[in-house]
Formats: C-alpha cells, structure tokens, sequence
C-alpha cells in the first residue's frame, strides 16, 4: 500500500482528492500548510505528496526545497493556471510534476499512477535484473540507485534518476523533448514537454563542473538531448 500526503490550505480540495484516492486503496495523509507536511515526511514513510503552492506561512515551493534537503520522494505541485512562474520554480527547486486546478479525476489518477511507478522502479525497491552504468567520470549503480559524478555522490530526485538513467543506456543517442518524456512519465506528452527542459537543467547542475558548457548532457538544437562521455 502507497502512503499519499494531501497538501493544500483548502478543505473542499483536500476533500476532493481524498474522493478520487480512496478507491485506489492509498493510504492518505493530510496536511493544510507547508510546516505541518513537512512534518508528516519526516515521521513517515510518505510515497509521493500532493502538494499545493500557494499556501500562507510556508508555500508549497519552500516545503519543495526542505524536503528535497532529505527526502527524493515524488512531489505533484496543485497549481493555478495563473502560477506559471511559480511551476518553473517548484520544477528548479526538486518537484517531480505538476496539475493545474482545477483539475480533473482522470489527470489527478493518471499522474498519481506514473509517479508511484517510476518511484517503485527507481526508488529503494531493487530491480530484478540489477546492474551498473558508466560513461566518463558518471556512475549509476541501479543495484543502490546511487549516482556519482568523478566519485563524488550525487542526489537525483527520481525523475532526474530516470532522465539520466535512459540517456546512459542510450549514449550518444539523441532523444526528442516528446520521447524523452514519454519515456520516462510513460504516458503522452500532450504539451508538458516544458517539464523536460527543466530537469535536464537541474540535472546538468548536478552533474556539470559547468553547466553552461556541458560536458555530459548537451543540446542538439532543434532535435533535442543526448548523453556523451565528456572528453
């Protein structure tokens, strides 16, 4: 069973989301501002946060960032269309994904779904056929889902984890921002294709020495990402 923390200063959405979950058979946690869900993941073992952004006293964007200080969990921002900037940033800052309210059933399960799959494949839960990718000074240990760049350790979010993981199976492989998130969200890009752009940021901040001249993740204009051996 998943346990799923419901985040959001507004009862009726909270409420909402607890309609479309419970059939599901999640295990629900709920919180009303950003201090009370960061205590929630600190004392359980939460799979995946539903997390609003605008909320008084801590938003949803600082609670992003003193989670990821200890935690890779996946994180849904709950934002408004008028939010845009504030997508970005929570994106920049370790969010996993986004759903614009108001939002509909269907979107809410699906995202929920594909989270909660990509966290059991990348997560602590080890694969069945383990293994160990490496090119240049980047080595991914599926077996610990670890990743170190020039033996240093780096903490991915599991999004980023997956990103990095199929352009190292893949390398010198150019991978279009639409395959790239079909790929790894497993589901249709249907214009989130933005989201792409902004893990592949936050992952060459990772893993670059200097990410304005990569080594590793670049950029073929106009086709999209590929992942070379840094030399």
């Amino acid at each position: 069973m998943y346990n799923i923390l419901i985040c959001d200063d507004q009862p009726d959405i909270v409420n909402a989301l607890k309609i479309y979950l419970t059939p599901e058979g999640y295990h629900l946690f709920e919180a009303y501002n950003g201090k009370e869900a960061l205590e929630i993941v600190k004392n359980n073992d939460i799979h995946l946060i539903l997390l609003d952004i605008m909320m008084p006293g801590l938003d949803g964007i600082a609670a992003t960032a003193k989670i990821r200080e200890f935690s890779n969990v996946p994180i849904i921002l709950l934002t408004a269309k008028s939010e845009t900037e504030d997508k970005v940033l929570g994106l920049n800052v370790g969010a996993d994904d986004y759903i614009t309210k108001p939002f509909a059933p269907v979107e809410v399960l699906a995202r929920v779904r594909s989270q909660l799959r990509r966290y059991s494949r990348l997560g602590s839960r080890p694969e069945e056929t383990p293994g160990e990718l490496t090119l240049g000074g980047i080595s991914l240990d599926d077996r610990t889902k670890s990743v170190t760049v020039d033996g240093e350790p780096v903490a991915l979010t599991p999004t980023e984890y997956a990103i990095l993981q199929l352009l190292m199976k893949n390398p010198g492989k150019v991978f279009s921002t639409k395959v790239l998130y079909e790929s790894v969200w497993r589901e249709a890009a249907l214009g989130s294709e933005g989201a792409v752009a902004v893990h592949i940021r936050h992952l060459r901040e990772k893993i670059e020495i200097n990410p304005s001249e990569p080594r590793y993740l670049k950029v073929v204009w106009g086709q999209g990402y590929k992942l070379e051996g840094g030399n």
